[in-house]
């Protein structure tokens, strides 16, 4: 991993740090990381993925922000893609101490994974959205087109970060809900989607909400995304034990993704809730 200002000269691009050093000034650094942070300081280093049309390793490049010095849960409600009939109530995923836990209808998206890989990885190789239709696609050679870039390019993001929860805690439920879905033997006609999954009953949001209720806030509820957000974050401000935050992680505009949307509320008690925490609300 490196770290500097990320630099264009001369129709170059390039990580320059502290000592002058230039980094990965001949490799391809992606237009959206260039459009909103050059000039700013940003860590940089390669994924095991590679360009499809240099063959290298793919570069992610993430901004230098500071992280809590104490143990914290970040719960984040995604906006939906407006593109995809499937994303019609968002998502959710959940940041333990910088492991952030994503649940989903994939197989392969149901993992652990950094800060920096969920919220910046570059819409280059199959992380990119396919040039045939900008969605995902699978061509008949194999190439795999994703569409599963950096989540902050693709969406707006809510947060709500919370400091006084066992994490230790946390960590160990969802973890063992991980392990049970990576475990569940395939459907042989869709092996790359979780059996058991359900829009309903067993989905993203629903393991997130379980382990709320393992952890001690049974009050907390919700089926779907959003629903699940603003019934935790009404709960969680209303306990005098814990600091809860939120703020609003804007949609990082590029070419590959449409502006996202604010999906509905399906439990009307919702909107009273959010009403009510309209003190706590950044832009």
């Amino acid at each position: 991993m490196v770290s500097g200002i990320l630099t264009q000269e001369n129709g170059a691009s390039l990580i320059l740090d502290e000592s002058g050093v230039r980094h990965f000034e001949n490799r391809a650094i992606w237009d959206g990381y260039l459009s909103h942070w050059s000039g700013k300081k940003v860590y940089a280093r390669e994924l095991v993925q590679r360009d499809y049309d240099s063959n290298e390793p793919i570069l992610i490049l993430w901004p230098d922000e500071k992280e809590p010095d104490e143990p914290f849960i970040d719960l984040y409600y995604n906006e939906r893609l407006i593109k995809y009939f499937t994303s019609l109530l968002g998502h959710t995923a959940i940041n333990i101490n910088g492991s952030i836990f994503n649940f989903s209808h994939l197989m392969n998206e149901n993992e652990i994974m950094g800060k920096e890989e969920y919220l910046y990885r570059p819409a280059l190789g199959e992380f990119a959205p396919s040039p045939n239709n900008d969605a995902f696609e699978i061509l008949d050679n194999g190439r795999a087109y994703f569409d599963k870039f950096g989540r902050n390019f693709m969406r707006t993001i809510h947060r709500i970060r919370i400091y006084g929860l066992d994490t230790e805690k946390f960590r160990a439920v969802l973890n063992q809900s991980l392990k049970n879905i990576l475990d569940t033997p395939p459907d042989p006609a869709q092996p790359e989607k979780y059996r058991d999954f359900s829009m309903v009953s067993n989905n993203c949001a629903t393991v997130i909400r379980d382990a709320f209720q393992v952890c001690g806030f049974p009050e907390i509820k919700g089926r779907f995304p959003r629903d699940l957000f603003i019934s935790a974050t009404y709960h969680l401000f209303n306990t005098p034990a814990l600091n809860v935050h939120f703020t609003k992680l804007p949609q990082l505009i590029v070419p590959e993704a449409p502006l996202s949307s604010v999906s509905p509320l399906l439990n009307p008690w919702n909107y009273y809730r959010w009403n009510e925490l309209r003190i706590f609300k950044t832009s």
